[in-house]
């Protein structure tokens, strides 16, 4: 694109999208740790961890922007207990997972009794599954 005075240039190439969502503060590049939402009813701000999904209505900060929040006056900030990085599974974690993949796996031996005029699983193959209808 190009205007009276040469090419425009960008502050940010386009070509590069980051995966790291920055701080929503003009100029700072800063990575976000926190999420800011204003509940106006309340008169009330709430700072807590970093959203899943960037909302329109809500404000990423990094964390020294988090930290010297203020509100405007008569507003009350609340702050909930931001995460300090992620979590890394344990040895529990990936055992009880991978128990639960064997469990899920494992064959059934005979269809499960169920009540009295529900049908009945009869054979199975991958997420299909055959049905018989109990007998009148």
């Amino acid at each position: 694109m190009e205007s009276r005075r040469g090419p425009l240039k960008s502050a940010v190439p386009s070509n590069v999208v980051s995966p790291v969502r920055r701080c929503s503060r003009t100029a700072c590049g800063r990575p976000a740790v926190a999420t800011l939402t204003y509940v106006y009813a309340d008169s009330t701000a709430v700072l807590g961890p970093l959203a899943t999904y960037a909302e329109p209505h809500c404000y990423d900060l990094c964390s020294e922007h988090s930290a010297r929040l203020t509100a405007p006056r008569g507003w009350e900030v609340v702050r909930l207990a931001v995460d300090s990085g992620p979590t890394r599974p344990t040895g529990d974690d990936l055992e009880a997972l991978a128990n639960a993949v064997r469990e899920a796996a494992r064959p059934q031996d005979r269809p499960q009794a169920t009540r009295e005029g529900d049908p009945v699983e009869v054979a199975r193959r991958g997420h299909l599954r055959v049905l018989r209808s109990p007998e009148p």
